[in-house]
C-alpha cells in the first residue's frame, strides 16, 4: 500500500465529520479570550486508501504521519492564538475500508464576547466555529457526529465555572470575498459562573457593610464619630467596588448587577452621611444663633414624634400631648418681671422697685421689721438686732432700707439669669428632640432603601446558588 496520497478525483462525494471534546478550559474575562484544551475528532473516507485486509495479514488499520496522506485544513475561525493553529500533528489512522480519523488535540485560544450584565450570577456562552479555510460546500461537506453537541464527558471540573453543554450548529455562509458558499460548525460551550466564592467574598461582605450604615443614625451625636464612620463605610465600599472592576473587561455595553448593588449602596451610604449632617446641625444649634420656626415645633416635634412612637423622658407620647408640647410660646421676659416678685420682696411684703418701698416704708415695711426683729425698736425706727450688733451702734430704717434695695436688685438679676437660662436650655432641648426625630426617620428611609435595594437585586439575579 502506498503512503502517499493524493487529492482524490470526486472529493465532492466525501463527507467529514468533526466532534470536539473538551478537556480543560479557562475564561480571561478582563481579555475576553477563552483557553481550551480540546480534542478535535475528524473522520472522513478515502476510497483510494481501501484495501482488503484479507491479502495482506488481516491488517484492517494503519498509522499514517499526517504529512503523508491528505487531511482537512480544519481551523478555528475565531482563534486568538499568534500561531492561529495551535494542533499537535498527530497521527492518522486509517481503516481497511478507507475511513481515517485524525485526532489533533490542541490549546486552543478564541475570542469570547463576555456579557457582565448579572455577573456574579451570570452565564457565559463562548462560541468555537471550525470550517475548512479553502474547501468549499461543494467539496467538503461538514456534518456533525452527535446531534447533541460535543461530547462533555472528559471534562476537567473547574473551580469557578460548571460546564452546562457544547451544542453544535451546522451553517452555510457565502462572505464577501468569494462567492462560494463556505460550511462551519459552531460549537457553544456554555459555562455558569459558581457563585460561592463571590458570595462569601465579595456578595456577603458587601451587604454586612451596607448594614454598617444603619449605625449612623444609632450612634449618639455627643459621640462625635458619626461623619468618621460614613466616610470609612463609604471607602470601605470604594474597595470592594475596585477589586470587582479588576476581573471585568472594561465595557460599556452592560452594567453589571453586583456594580448596580455597589453604586446604589453607595449612594445610601452617601445620603445617609448628608441626613447625618444634618442631625447634627439640628442637634447643636443654640437660641443665640438659630429660632426654631412654628413648623419645626408643630410637624417635627409633634406629629413626626408621635408617627414614629418618640417621646421625651417622663413625658406622653399621645398625639394631643405632643401637639400641646409643640406649640410655640413667646417667653418674654418682661411682662414676666412686671408680674412677679422676687422672693425678698414677698417675705418683706413689699415691691421690688426701691422707690415704691422707699414711699411705703413706714407702712408694712415697719410691721415686718417688727415681726423680724428681736429686740424693741429704736426711737428712729429701727432695731437693735444682728444687723447693727457688729457695728456696735443702732441701725436706722434708712440704712436697712438701702441694704434691703441692694439685696432686691441683686436677686432680680439673679432671678432673670436663671429664669433665662431655662429658657435657653428648653430651647437646646428642642433642637435636641427635633434631631432625635429626624435621626428615627432617616434610620427608617436607609433601613426600608438597603433590605428593598438587597432584596430586589438578588432576586433579579437568574440563579444564587451553583
Amino acid at each position: 500500500m502506498p503512503y502517499d496520497c493524493w487529492y482524490p478525483p470526486h472529493f465532492q462525494d466525501e463527507r467529514s465529520e468533526n466532534i470536539v471534546t473538551s478537556i480543560w478550559l479557562r475564561l480571561d474575562e478582563k481579555n475576553q479570550i477563552i483557553h481550551t484544551s480540546i480534542w478535535p475528532k475528524m473522520t472522513w473516507n478515502a476510497y483510494n486508501l481501501r484495501w482488503d485486509k484479507e491479502q495482506f495479514g488481516n491488517v484492517s488499520s494503519v498509522n499514517m504521519p499526517k504529512d503523508k496522506v491528505w487531511v482537512p485544513d480544519i481551523l478555528m475561525y475565531n482563534s486568538a492564538s499568534d500561531d492561529f493553529d495551535e494542533t499537535y500533528p498527530t497521527k492518522v489512522v486509517i481503516s481497511h475500508d478507507g475511513t481515517c480519523l485524525w485526532v489533533p488535540p490542541g490549546m486552543f485560544k478564541s475570542t469570547c464576547a463576555i456579557d457582565i450584565t448579572w455577573f456574579p450570577f451570570d452565564d457565559q456562552r463562548c462560541n468555537l466555529k471550525f470550517g475548512s479555510w479553502t474547501l468549499t460546500g461543494g467539496l467538503l461537506n461538514l456534518t456533525q457526529d452527535k446531534a447533541d453537541g460535543g461530547d462533555t464527558s472528559g471534562f476537567i471540573r473547574n473551580g469557578e465555572w460548571m460546564l452546562i453543554g457544547v451544542p453544535v450548529e451546522r451553517h452555510a455562509v457565502t462572505y464577501e470575498c468569494c462567492p462560494e458558499e463556505y460550511q462551519d460548525l459552531t460549537f457553544t460551550i456554555h459555562i455558569r459562573r459558581r457563585t460561592l466564592y463571590y458570595g462569601f467574598n465579595i456578595v456577603i461582605p458587601c451587604v454586612l457593610i451596607s448594614s454598617l450604615t444603619l449605625l449612623l443614625f444609632i450612634l449618639p451625636p455627643d459621640a462625635g464619630e458619626k461623619i468618621s464612620l460614613g466616610v470609612t463605610i463609604l471607602l470601605s465600599l470604594m474597595v470592594f467596588l475596585l477589586l470587582v472592576a479588576e476581573t471585568m473587561p472594561p465595557t460599556s455595553d452592560a452594567v453589571p448587577l453586583i456594580g448596580i448593588y455597589f453604586v446604589c449602596i453607595m449612594v445610601m451610604c452617601s445620603m445617609s452621611i448628608i441626613f447625618t449632617v444634618g442631625v447634627l446641625n439640628f442637634h447643636y444649634r443654640t437660641p443665640d444663633t438659630h429660632v426654631m420656626p412654628r413648623w419645626i415645633k408643630h410637624i417635627v416635634c409633634g406629629w413626626m414624634a408621635w408617627a414614629l412612637r418618640m417621646r421625651r423622658p417622663g413625658g406622653a407620647n399621645s398625639k394631643k400631648a405632643l401637639l400641646q408640647r409643640s406649640q410655640v410660646k413667646d417667653y418674654k421676659l418682661a411682662p414676666l418681671e412686671e408680674k412677679s416678685r422676687s422672693l425678698m420682696a414677698n417675705v418683706l411684703d413689699t415691691d421690688d422697685d426701691p422707690r415704691t418701698m422707699a414711699t411705703n416704708g413706714s407702712g408694712g415695711f415697719r410691721l415686718k421689721m417688727e415681726d423680724s426683729c428681736s429686740s424693741p425698736l429704736t426711737s428712729n425706727g429701727g432695731c437693735v438686732g444682728s444687723l447693727g450688733s457688729g457695728l456696735g451702734s443702732p441701725v436706722t430704717s434708712t440704712t436697712v432700707r438701702h441694704d434691703i434695695t441692694s439685696i432686691l436688685r441683686e436677686l432680680k438679676k439673679i432671678t432673670c439669669r436663671f429664669r433665662k437660662e431655662e429658657e435657653q436650655e428648653d430651647a437646646k432641648n428642642d433642637w435636641k428632640f427635633a434631631a432625635m426625630v429626624m435621626d428615627r426617620l432617616f434610620f427608617l428611609v436607609c433601613f426600608v432603601f438597603t433590605i428593598g435595594s438587597t432584596i430586589a437585586i438578588l432576586a433579579s439575579a437568574p440563579h444564587l446558588i451553583t
